[in-house]
């Protein structure tokens, strides 16, 4: 007779660890950090470390685990690998997100935002996942060739039917985002619960439309490349390493790093890692929290491929509020 395996136990103070963020005026609470699955936990081979980083994460208060129907290496492999680690995970105190707009099959309904396929394709991904539901489903991209009452008539459509539960949108334009606010309300659709939107130190474009478009309509948003696949941290301060994004993208890494020698902005770099340095963080530490200053930053969504990248960067949550001083020398160093 096969032994009884024992349900893995995590700590019962796990919700005194980090804070929690309303999300716009809904009634969704989220972690100030949610663990993304776009890089290196989900590609083939590394159901172990996804394995020991959600189970670390969920651990220390971390409920949210972001998604999408192309993630991991081969596309789909995130939610394969996801699904398999959510058996020892109680399923209601999770907020899991997905996410269709990119390629994901050949033939014309395998992309874009028609009713067609981001219906088809949140099939697909509840069946990769082993769930009746996610929490949150998002529109990853907007996508002229669709209407928008379309994209967001099925948005309302997968909401009204159970399968996701808040429906968001990501990488909208704020001109776009705000025509989707007003299509939503004039057509009684679905409520936008979330807005996942790029957003760091050296790409602040959304402070001076987005955000004030999502707080009015209230929608919560979520930010993702905080340490802007990796220059925000001290990795590349003294060149490529081997093995990082940069070294894999061969000629165009070593471009692109030239580049940013050459326009000075690995100076300014290393201007932030000094300030960071004397607060007591790591450079990246220091961009999560700076990104978190904005109360209308929901969550910040973190990469991670380690845990001890995992755990730097939820240590950032354990840091002071950066000073007006702070603030205003981050500005003077970007120029801002």
């Amino acid at each position: 007779m096969a032994k009884k395996q024992t349900p893995k136990q995590f700590d019962p103070d796990q919700y005194e660890k980090l804070p929690y963020r309303r999300c716009g005026r809904s009634g969704l609470l989220l972690p100030a950090m949610s663990l993304g699955m776009w890089q290196s936990l989900g590609d083939k081979g590394n159901e172990q470390l996804c394995r020991r980083c959600v189970y670390w994460a969920f651990d220390h208060g971390v409920t949210h685990f972001d998604l999408a129907n192309n993630y991991g290496d081969p596309p789909g492999n995130s939610e394969l690998l996801f699904g398999r680690v959510l058996g020892d995970l109680p399923r209601d105190e999770l907020i899991i997100s997905t996410k269709a707009g990119f390629d994901m099959w050949p033939g014309p309904y395998g992309t874009g935002g028609s009713r067609k396929y981001l219906i088809a394709s949140l099939d697909q991904s509840l069946k990769r996942l082993g769930l009746d539901y996610v929490d949150i489903f998002y529109h990853h991209r907007p996508n002229p060739e669709t209407p928008l009452v379309e994209t967001m008539g099925a948005l309302d459509h997968i909401v009204r039917s159970g399968k996701a539960l808040y429906a968001g949108v990501s990488n909208y334009k704020a001109p776009q985002f705000l025509d989707a606010i007003e299509l939503v309300e004039q057509n009684a659709l679905t409520s936008i619960t979330i807005h996942q939107a790029k957003y760091n130190m050296l790409n602040r474009a959304y402070e001076t439309d987005l955000f004030a478009h999502a707080a009015a309509g209230g929608t919560g948003v979520i930010v993702y490349s905080v340490l802007d696949k990796g220059m925000l941290s001290e990795r590349y301060l003294e060149g490529v390493p081997k093995g990082s994004r940069l070294a894999k993208r061969g000629a165009a890494g070593r471009e692109y790093y030239e580049n940013l020698r050459s326009t000075g902005k690995l100076e300014r770099i290393g201007e932030l890692a000094e300030l960071a340095r004397s607060r007591g963080q790591s450079l990246s530490q220091m961009a999560i929290t700076w990104a978190l200053r904005d109360e209308r930053v929901t969550s910040v969504l973190v990469g991670v491929s380690s845990l001890d990248q995992l755990k730097e960067d939820l240590a950032a949550l354990d840091s002071s509020p950066l000073s007006g001083d702070e603030l205003r020398r981050i500005d003077s160093v970007l120029g801002e």
